[in-house]
């Protein structure tokens, strides 16, 4: 054969390894050892597929009504805790700076432990996605009933609860699941949870505002896992095989030399441990991040106070945590605009933040609400940054035969460092509590 033949006959085996990487992981290598095989290496993010905007549009929407709940729950904590007060006959508010005993960071961990123990334990059980997706939607079904309808503390903690279980879930299914599709659902994803903060606790203040009752609030908002669920098994098409686990082909990647050793699959348990050392470069700088932010969030903002302006109090926490939302939405949705590889200037950047509010807090030294408006803005900014960027970052960092385990696992950082905050939060409130209020000037 000449040198235009075998040139030809190359050129036609890549054209069928482009048009089939669809459906195999594991391809015939261009040489005459026909019995050898190659690992596939890169998703197909470079095939025209005309039907991609489905996958991407039902990430989107799937992160917003995974998120929704949560970030419910969260911006109600505030109220959902001055109800618990009530029921203790009004010893609940401490001195003159007007807080409570109990902090929202109580609400916060019930809203984060439950996501955080689905989230140790998910990426080491059998990847069952519609057994699993099925049972997150249940959940948040649950989640908003018992609190629509409760009529004592344990049954709305329990609600909080079952949501963030089911958001637990539902994060760490749809993450992994993410290896099977573009590259680009993570930042359709990840757009997506940034507008269930913009629409979560934008809805929730808004209907509030607008005289609806918490219990009707909570029934409207059982139609978002009906929309999960259209998402999910209409909208989204089936892999297919796109990328199977490559146990089907581990046989065949070991019986070759083709493969680097961080290509291999991640099979047995020891594999996996051993393997979760290497994620901590992603893992350390998103735990920090979230700590920092959400200590802001749970410990400080409900003692950020502002005297005879436009809004109340229980307003201000509200439209606060609107505002943190928009900054996280906004961030989660550039990834393709703005990369960021050095995470962990986010962190230092939001450690900054912590003791801007701390002063803040134990001061009042800041003359307008709005700059606290701008600097809470920031802080979503950043730790919306971080997620999107991280994930990202591993999407093209982490081959695809690992890909799962470690979106699986990564996942998991956020919600670290949220519970470390609501630990750390609950003591640093209630002792800027026993503090004298000061004047603002």
């Amino acid at each position: 054969m000449d040198l235009s033949d075998e040139s030809e006959r190359k050129g036609s085996d890549n054209l069928a390894y482009e048009t089939s990487e669809h459906e195999r992981n594991v391809v015939p290598t261009n040489n005459n050892d026909s019995h050898r095989v190659q690992v596939q290496n890169t998703p197909p993010n470079q095939v025209r597929d005309p039907q991609l905007w489905r996958d991407l549009t039902a990430y989107w929407l799937l992160g917003l009504t995974n998120n929704y709940g949560y970030v419910v729950m969260l911006s109600a904590a505030h109220d959902i805790i001055k109800q618990f007060e009530k029921e203790d006959d009004g010893t609940g508010v401490h001195n003159d700076r007007q807080c409570n005993i109990v902090s929202t960071g109580a609400i916060l961990l019930a809203d984060i432990i439950p996501s955080l123990m689905v989230k140790i334990v998910a990426p080491y059980i059998p990847f069952w996605v519609n057994i699993r997706v099925f049972l997150a939607i249940l959940l948040q079904i649950a989640g908003f009933l018992l609190v629509a309808f409760a009529e004592a503390e344990w049954m709305a903690i329990l609600g909080v609860i079952a949501t963030s279980a089911s958001s637990g879930i539902g994060e760490t299914t749809f993450m992994a699941y993410t290896g099977k599709f573009n590259k680009n659902v993570i930042s359709t994803w990840s757009s997506g949870t940034g507008g269930a903060g913009v629409i979560g606790s934008l809805s929730y203040a808004g209907l509030i505002s607008a005289g609806l009752s918490p219990k009707n609030t909570m029934l409207v908002m059982l139609a978002f896992p009906a929309i999960e669920s259209f998402a999910f098994w209409v909208v989204l098409r089936k892999p297919s095989g796109l990328y199977h686990e490559y146990q089907d082909s581990k046989d065949a990647s070991e019986s070759t030399r083709l493969t680097w050793p961080e290509e291999e699959p991640l099979v047995t348990w020891k594999d996996k441990l051993m393997y979760s050392g290497q994620l901590m470069k992603y893992m350390i700088p998103l735990t920090t991040v979230y700590l920092f932010e959400y200590f802001i969030n749970q410990g400080m903002f409900e003692l950020v106070y502002f005297e005879n302006i436009f809004l109340d109090k229980e307003s201000q926490y509200r439209w606060l945590n609107v505002d943190y939302q928009i900054g996280v939405f906004i961030s989660r949705s550039s990834v393709n605009l703005l990369t960021i590889n050095k995470l962990w200037l986010l962190s230092v950047f939001q450690l900054v933040n912590v003791v801007y509010f701390l002063f803040e807090v134990i001061y009042f030294f800041t003359p307008s609400i709005w700059i606290i408006f701008a600097i809470v803005f920031w802080e979503g900014l950043l730790g919306g940054g971080a997620y999107v960027n991280t994930f990202y970052k591993m999407s093209k960092e982490v081959h695809p035969v690992r890909r799962e385990f470690a979106m699986g696992c990564v996942v998991q950082s956020d919600s670290f460092g949220i519970a470390l905050a609501g630990f750390l939060s609950m003591p640093v409130h209630n002792a800027i509590c026993s503090l004298p209020k000061p004047i603002r000037l």
